[in-house]
């Protein structure tokens, strides 16, 4: 071993032996969440996407001329685990309900962000925050967190729902990278493009997003998440949220109202 290499600092050690991040185009730039590829790819960002359909659980939105639906898996992972304290649907306000997607920790830590701010938003004008500033705001929040080495994306899709007092019934989406918009339906999670071709198909035309019932809304969300996971689901599986024109309150369906919608699109079927 030459002498120079003896007697150099563990530091210097390591960075003489770094694999280089010449080799191949992606390699090396995985690690940090700061350093854009060749292609112009953050690694990072991407694998919180994958992180979120490594879980397994698919989402639908909705939005109808009075209402907006979100539907969910139930999915409980061990006999043992008290159902009643596994859920994906959050109340953020009186008014806004949000269905999210991913990591289990990541997403309670999004709704106490999504909670605080609408808290703070209300005692600083005296009045609920629109949906849309809300979901504007936490992906101002999610796109910090790909800007800093020190941080690491949210591994969580959110879609938060209200019906707005300017705007009518809304449904937002946001992603890891920071990015939000207004959806006619959508969808998150591990079968996402399969249920957004279902989507594409059932809301169309030039008034789409603004002609289901509350009813259409949610037989055509529920019937998406069946067909894309190829098969009949039981009420208990499921959990519907939803908000309307004639009660603006967030809510999710009991089990026995969910069971009478499956049983209406069986038989249309």
């Amino acid at each position: 071993q030459p002498s120079s290499q003896r007697n150099s600092t563990p530091c210097e050690w390591r960075r003489r032996n770094r694999p280089s991040m010449s080799r191949g185009s992606g390699a090396g730039y995985d690690r940090h969440i700061t350093i854009f590829s060749p292609e112009g790819r953050l690694y990072q960002v991407e694998y919180a996407f994958k992180a979120i359909k490594s879980v397994g659980v698919t989402s639908i939105g909705v939005r109808g001329k009075d209402s907006v639906v979100v539907v969910t898996q139930k999915k409980i992972p061990d006999k043992l685990i008290d159902p009643s304290d596994v859920t994906h649907m959050y109340k953020i306000t009186k008014v806004i309900g949000l269905c999210a997607t991913g990591k289990g920790p990541d997403i309670r830590n999004v709704v106490q962000k999504a909670r605080h701010a609408a808290a703070e938003f209300r005692h600083q004008f005296g009045y609920e925050i629109p949906v849309d500033f809300l979901a504007c705001k936490m992906a101002d929040q999610f796109q910090v967190y790909t800007q800093h080495a020190y941080m690491r994306p949210m591994a969580a899709m959110c879609m938060f729902i209200g019906i707005d007092e300017e705007r009518g019934p809304c449904l937002f989406k946001n992603d890891p990278a920071g990015y939000y918009v207004g959806y006619k339906a959508t969808s998150a999670g591990a079968k996402e493009q399969e249920a957004v071709n279902f989507l594409e198909k059932k809301v169309k035309g030039a008034n789409a997003g603004n002609e289901f019932s509350q009813e259409e809304a949610i037989q055509t969300a529920i019937a998406c998440l069946q067909t894309v996971l190829g098969e009949d689901l039981k009420a208990k599986e499921l959990e519907v949220g939803i908000v309307s024109s004639d009660n603006r309150n967030f809510r999710l369906l009991k089990t026995e109202q969910v069971e009478e919608h499956l049983t209406a699109i069986s038989e249309r079927d």
